[in-house]
């Protein structure tokens, strides 16, 4: 009965962490380049099978499992749709790949393609942060202030060019392995292992942006079925705990 008590109880803690994860997905369904998270789950090996002695355990129990653990999360990577701004300074990448951006001295991904001048005359996120977009060369693209923003425009393979003379390329960057992102606030992403990125084939969309990849009427039913889970598992800690108490109460008075 013990046993019951553990299953239930992982039940429940990993579908309240699916409930959080949703739950960030449906916040974040109209932020520009957010990518929605994967709750991922696992299933226990009983303690009999990671020992290997399954001999040793009930046959009954060991039918039931190990109940289910969380597993850490996963970037959904897949493209978000277009919107159009018609600031020139927008971007929306098409096909796998990232902006590099500096992050207080750190290289981070994001597909946030929202540029403004900062008060330095370089290309920056317009976010509160302000991390500046770097070129080819990890350097910042320095723009000229005095040149209209109507003449100012991102090319298809990320040319920047202020009247039609070309000031810097954006630094476009793919990653091998996308369960390796992880996510550092905002829309900003590291990789685990920087020396591995590479040169993206995306192409940009000059006056767009790309929405976020939620789809809130799937995440609603998504979190409730994660609420019903969650409910139903709450219920049998529930019975389980009533009927130990009777075992403890009402069996002990009778013998």
């Amino acid at each position: 009965m013990i046993y019951g008590l553990y299953l239930s109880a992982a039940g429940v803690q990993t579908n309240s962490y699916r409930q959080d994860v949703i739950s960030n997905n449906i916040a974040n369904a109209e932020t520009v380049g957010f990518k929605r998270d994967l709750a991922l789950f696992q299933q226990r090996r009983t303690e009999a099978q990671d020992r290997g002695t399954p001999g040793a355990s009930n046959a009954t129990l060991e039918a039931l499992g190990g109940g289910v653990f969380a597993y850490p999360t996963q970037v959904d990577s897949s493209q978000g749709d277009s919107e159009t701004t018609g600031n020139n300074l927008d971007a929306a990448i098409e096909g796998k790949g990232f902006f590099t951006v500096n992050d207080h001295g750190t290289t981070h991904l994001t597909r946030d393609g929202r540029f403004l001048v900062n008060r330095a005359g370089h290309l920056a996120l317009a976010n509160a942060e302000g991390q500046e977009v770097m070129d080819e060369k990890g350097r910042p693209i320095t723009l000229d202030p005095k040149i209209p923003g109507s003449q100012t425009a991102i090319g298809r393979y990320g040319e920047v060019t202020q009247a039609g003379k070309l000031v810097g390329k954006l630094k476009l960057v793919d990653v091998p392995d996308y369960s390796k992102l992880q996510k550092r606030g905002g829309t900003l992403m590291s990789y685990a292992d920087p020396g591995e990125l590479q040169p993206s084939k995306a192409v940009l969309h000059s006056g767009f942006v790309e929405r976020a990849n939620v789809e809130p009427a799937t995440e609603l039913t998504q979190l409730m079925d994660a609420q019903r889970q969650l409910e139903a598992n709450a219920n049998m800690i529930r019975y389980q705990d009533t009927t130990l108490g009777r075992l403890v109460n009402d069996v002990g008075k009778i013998s």
